[in-house]
């Protein structure tokens, strides 16, 4: 079984490292099919532009150009989001053709481009399926599309059957199908329970289950904070015999590029928590310099280099909602700024849960 290292390790480095990448993509993107509106969002123009090529596979610069379930489905809720069909069509064709599973409806998580088996891990990531399905509902809604309702519904329906685990008295969201269910923990990444998603998918796949994933998922955010800065981990460990929470290993102890997640998911859902106001702090600029991209919560050592545009619009949309910000939320990174893919997507994303986002 393969248990999902994803982008706590891939990210480890600034992304300027990965500045080949980008410019390849930069150059294959270009050719991307016109779509949507005359006159699009230039934040969505310049993702879609430089992230998506034609076939509509969405691309991470800064991870060696691989392709996966969260950028193909963070592609599909941009497409929905601007109205862009075409686009949505061209996404949804890819990964269903590409990293559809054979027995359920949920994805394979990565694909590897110019390997002899692009697809070798067969294993899911649960945001990924998530967010899909989220996307699918969601385009559902926009272009009366029964099909799209009906496909987000079958992985809601998985997601519920194979990726929930009960601990004790509570459902925990397992962040893959495989490799998390340990002798004497289970593993969850707190950035993987994406709220507002979990609220759509109740709607078309009805279960109780879906409230015991949000209080619990919100409990273990709030208890699962640690160090100084009280902020939670990449990856947390939940002990069988006693519940007791730890950062999980073998991955660092950071609160990082997964983590940065956590508040976005929150916020965009109008969920409170303390650890909006915790990222809120820890992403607040320094005496004029950029806060670091991580921290590690057990020595709290700090990264080398400063967290990238994305991380920045994410730290800010947490200040608004945890009612800390000086500066107005629109005042916002632009997709131009990002240096790779994953602060792009961040962006992208902040500006959208900037929009829709429910008072908590």
């Amino acid at each position: 079984m393969t248990a999902l290292r994803r982008r706590t390790l891939f990210l480890g480095f600034p992304s300027a490292l990965a500045g080949g990448a980008r410019a390849a993509t930069l150059s294959a993107g270009a050719n991307a099919v016109e779509s949507g509106s005359d006159r699009p969002d230039p934040n969505w123009a310049a993702f879609r532009s430089t992230y998506i090529l034609p076939d509509g596979r969405v691309v991470d610069t800064g991870n060696g150009g691989v392709s996966h379930t969260e950028g193909q489905g963070w592609g599909l809720l941009f497409a929905e989001h601007f109205d862009d069909q075409p686009t949505f069509d061209r996404i949804l064709a890819w990964t269903s053709r590409t990293l559809r599973r054979p027995r359920d409806a949920l994805h394979a998580w990565r694909y590897l481009p110019g390997a002899a088996n692009p697809v070798p891990d067969g294993n899911n990531a649960t945001d990924g399926d998530l967010c899909i399905a989220w996307a699918l509902a969601r385009a559902a809604r926009r272009w009366g599309a029964a099909d799209h309702a009906l496909a987000a519904a079958n992985i809601a329906h998985d997601v519920l059957r194979l990726l929930t685990v009960r601990l004790g008295n509570e459902l925990l969201l397992l962040p893959g199908v495989e490799g998390f269910q340990l002798p004497a923990a289970v593993v969850v990444n707190p950035s993987y329970y994406v709220f507002p998603a979990l609220d759509a998918l109740e709607k078309l796949a009805p279960s109780a289950e879906w409230a015991a994933l949000r209080r619990h998922g919100s409990w273990l955010i709030d208890r699962g904070r640690f160090a100084a800065w009280q902020l939670p981990p990449d990856w947390l460990q939940v002990g069988r015999s006693d519940g007791a929470l730890a950062p999980a290993p073998p991955w660092p102890p950071r609160c990082s590029f997964d983590a940065i997640r956590v508040p976005l998911y929150l916020a965009w859902a109008g969920l409170p928590s303390p650890a909006i106001a915790a990222f809120a702090a820890f992403y607040a600029p320094r005496n004029g310099r950029p806060p670091p991209a991580w921290v590690d919560l057990r020595t709290e050592a700090e990264a080398p280099y400063p967290a990238p545009p994305g991380m920045l619009a994410v730290g800010r949309l947490a200040a608004a909602a945890s009612g800390s910000a000086a500066t107005p939320l629109t005042d916002l990174p632009s997709v131009a700024d990002a240096p790779d893919y994953y602060s792009a997507a961040l962006i992208l994303l902040t500006r959208i849960a900037s929009q829709e986002r429910r008072a908590a």
